[in-house]
């Protein structure tokens, strides 16, 4: 059943972190905002005041690029060995694993991820994609080019420049490290703005990234919003490129600015609405198992989270069955408890967010299974959501919600489930449930998604690049796609003379 533990329990598994930095970070020094102001960041647990952050705005921006800029044109970091910069962002690595306690309890108090999976997850994947790209820090090379006229060419690769990073806030510490680690690799320097919602583990960060050796205004963090700290860096003429991950809605705004400033290169990871699809000769209890932990995981604040799931006709009424026991069977409850599975929504807005799709769906005639309610104790939590019977038109089938809420639908046929996984404004993600080769090779190649998952779902790794189709997104997370994202291609040619061999 739903754990409904009274609010004390908040504060009864693990000691609440002291709050060591709150100021921005810029040019190697924690500092003030220029305004002086500051925002408040709340413990979703309970719903109350962790501490007072300062508010970034247009000149803390400013400030920081110019530091950036300094340490990009005249500063060590670009013109390092891409051996030392590696040796650096291993040591960085080991700080991460060195505090990983306190970062666990950061992450839980700023965003209500459950400790257990910041700490036996998170930060070891950050410490893993660190180690991943310092290792390819001295592997960026250019190729010596065939020409077809007499003249030697070869091209080089250079780190772009200035990087803007803008994150989110469902998962802090790998959205940071998935795109500070490549940009560190390929010499950039950064400005990196969390969420106004998590700003606690990247300010952070930044102080093990002094610690580590990374030159002052190599890595800078600027806490605020997006309006104004995240305009500010699309806009900025003196960024070279930017990187986001967020809202489809958001996306649109910083590739406007970066278009109407300087045609800064653009990355964006936006957002999902992720099919997964179960054919009749699926096994069953995997294929629950997959769904249920799809959509649950994190809370439904994933954007790659199963939130379409499709049962071919033979097997749904015995997957619905599993899937309604599983929603009903899971923990929802204090983050820092070992035996709970899902925490609360990350604040009072996405809360309010997800109980008002919550209403639509029954307003447009899904059929409620379980759940669809809030938790009568302190703090954002949800009950685990299955709604039957979705139609394509309705808006849970079409809207990213983010949250713990599934959306179940019955097909006949392969064509039917491709049509019907490709129905959406996304793609950034889907899965596959099938002992069918030929099945799982047809239905892959044809969702338009930038990843396909068979027979599992989640499946990340260092080495394999996440990135979306359509209004998902482009430019590529994790991978060497990732590095090659911050590098620039420049192509040196001379004539040659007298030269036996072309």
């Amino acid at each position: 059943m739903w754990s409904h533990c009274d609010d004390s329990s908040a504060a009864s598994f693990v000691k609440n972190p002291t709050i060591k930095f709150t100021k921005l970070f810029i040019n190697g020094e924690f500092v003030d905002s220029v305004s002086g102001k500051t925002f408040e960041t709340i413990d979703p647990r309970i719903g109350e005041v962790t501490a007072r952050i300062a508010e970034g705005d247009k000149e803390d921006v400013e400030l920081a690029v110019k530091a950036a800029r300094q340490a990009f044109d005249h500063g060590p970091w670009p013109r390092l060995p891409g051996s030392e910069r590696g040796r650096i962002m291993m040591k960085f690595a080991n700080l991460l694993e060195e505090n990983v306690e306190e970062l666990a309890a950061l992450e839980t108090i700023d965003c209500g991820k459950l400790f257990s999976v910041a700490k036996n997850m998170d930060i070891p994947g950050a410490a893993s994609l660190l180690r991943y790209y310092a290792g390819a820090a001295d592997k960026v090379h250019g190729e010596v080019l065939k020409m077809s006229r007499e003249l030697h060419g070869y091209t080089l690769l250079e780190p772009i420049g200035v990087v803007g990073h803008i994150i989110p806030w469902n998962f802090p510490t790998t959205m940071f490290f998935m795109k500070v680690s490549p940009s560190l690799a390929a010499g950039c320097t950064m400005v990196v703005k969390p969420s106004e919602q998590t700003p606690l583990s990247a300010l952070y960060y930044a102080h093990l990234a002094k610690l580590a050796g990374i030159p002052d205004g190599v890595l800078n963090v600027v806490t605020g919003f997006g309006p104004t700290a995240g305009a500010a860096i699309s806009s900025h003429m003196d960024i070279d490129a930017v990187s986001f991950t967020g809202s489809t809605e958001v996306g649109r705004k910083v590739m406007q600015a970066a278009a109407e400033s300087n045609l800064k290169v653009v990355s964006l990871e936006l957002g999902g609405k992720s099919p997964l699809i179960i054919f009749d000769d699926a096994n069953v209890d995997m294929a629950a198992e997959l769904a249920i932990l799809g959509i649950l995981f994190n809370k439904g604040e994933i954007c790659v989270a199963s939130s379409r799931v499709y049962v071919q006709e033979g097997i749904y009424d015995h997957v619905v069955k599993k899937l309604v026991e599983k929603a009903k069977a899971w923990v929802v409850g204090d983050p820092f408890d070992p035996k709970t599975q899902q925490g609360p929504q990350v604040d009072l807005k996405q809360f309010e967010r997800i109980l008002s799709y919550i209403e639509q769906g029954k307003r447009e005639g899904a059929t409620l299974l379980t759940g669809g309610k809030p938790i009568a104790r302190k703090g954002y939590y949800i009950e685990p959501t299955i709604f039957a019977d979705v139609k394509e038109e309705m808006l849970i089938a079409q809207d990213e919600i983010f949250g713990p809420v599934l959306a179940l639908a019955k097909f006949k046929t392969i064509e039917e489930a491709i049509k019907r996984a490709n129905s959406t404004k996304y793609g950034l993600a889907a899965g596959i449930v099938t002992k069918d080769l030929n099945v799982a090779n047809t239905v892959s190649r044809s969702i338009r998604a930038g990843t396909i998952w068979i027979n599992c779902y989640f499946a990340f790794d260092n080495d394999c690049p996440l990135g979306g189709y359509k209004m998902s997104g482009f430019g590529k997370d994790f991978g060497m796609d990732a590095l090659h994202k911050y590098l620039q291609v420049k192509s040196v040619v001379t004539p040659l003379y007298n030269t036996p061999w072309l």
